[in-house]
């Protein structure tokens, strides 16, 4: 298992409701994500993969 989690930030921020329409994270997630622990950052990921799920309907 790597040790290290990327972020999911492409690069293409498009802010929307207090939310990135690129990576689904929203903007606190953004803020504090290279301090969040490795629980954390995976728990982020799965929200902000749903959230993009949602967007794409």
């Amino acid at each position: 298992m790597a040790k290290k989690i990327d972020s999911p930030c492409t690069s293409t921020c498009q802010l929307k409701g207090g939310m990135c329409t690129s990576c689904g994270r929203s903007i606190e997630e953004i803020r504090h994500w290279k301090s969040m622990k490795r629980p954390e950052k995976l728990s982020t990921l799965k929200r902000a993969e749903q959230r993009r799920k949602k967007l794409d309907k």
